[in-house]
Parts: structure tokens; C-alpha cells; sequence
């Protein structure tokens, strides 16, 4: 984690940084500060399609449903637009399944 956040003093706008960033700090079991990234990130650069399947999903792991399904619709348009069809059936599969418990 201290390389990334090293990386993103240089380059503080890097998607992919800021992803991985993310990601670490809900491995290291800090889902909030996953989430403010992700959040952040995909306020800024909704097009960064890869950022919602793991948004939504920590925020279905603090079960907070509401926000997950508005996460994965934004993700399901955002993949739709980009022609992202892996990245869309993936957040599909997991919008159904959240929908249907």
C-alpha cells in the first residue's frame, strides 16, 4: 500500500492506482476508505467501468443494498456504453442476484 500511495503523489488522477488502492484497503479490511476511493474515482471517471462490480460489491458485504443497485446500474450503463460486454454480464449476474435476495 505505501507504494501506491507513493505512486499517486506523482500521479494523483491515475485510475488504476487509485483502483488498486482501493482494492488494498478492503484487503486489509478497511472497506470504507475502499469505498471513498471507488466512490471518488467513479464520480470523477465514470467511464473506469472496471471500479463497480468492486464498489457495489463492498457495499453489499455492509449491507447497504440501496447503494449497491445504483452502483450496478451505473456500471451496467457505463459497461453498455464502453461495449464492455464482459464487465456488463458480470454486473448483471451480480444486480440479479442482489435482487433476488
Amino acid at each position: 500500500m505505501e507504494k501506491l500511495l507513493a505512486f499517486l503523489k506523482e500521479q494523483p488522477r491515475d485510475p488504476f492506482l487509485r483502483h488498486a488502492l482501493a482494492l488494498e484497503y478492503q484487503k486489509a479490511g478497511n472497506t470504507n476508505a475502499a469505498i471513498e476511493v471507488w466512490e471518488n474515482l467513479l464520480n470523477e471517471l465514470p467511464d473506469y467501468v472496471g471500479a463497480y462490480y468492486h464498489l457495489a460489491g463492498a457495499l453489499v458485504n455492509l449491507q447497504e443494498k440501496e447503494r449497491a443497485l445504483t452502483w450496478y446500474e451505473q456500471g451496467l450503463a457505463a459497461a453498455k456504453k464502453a461495449g464492455d460486454n464482459h464487465a456488463w454480464n458480470e454486473l448483471r449476474a451480480a444486480y440479479d442476484d442482489l435482487m433476488d435476495s
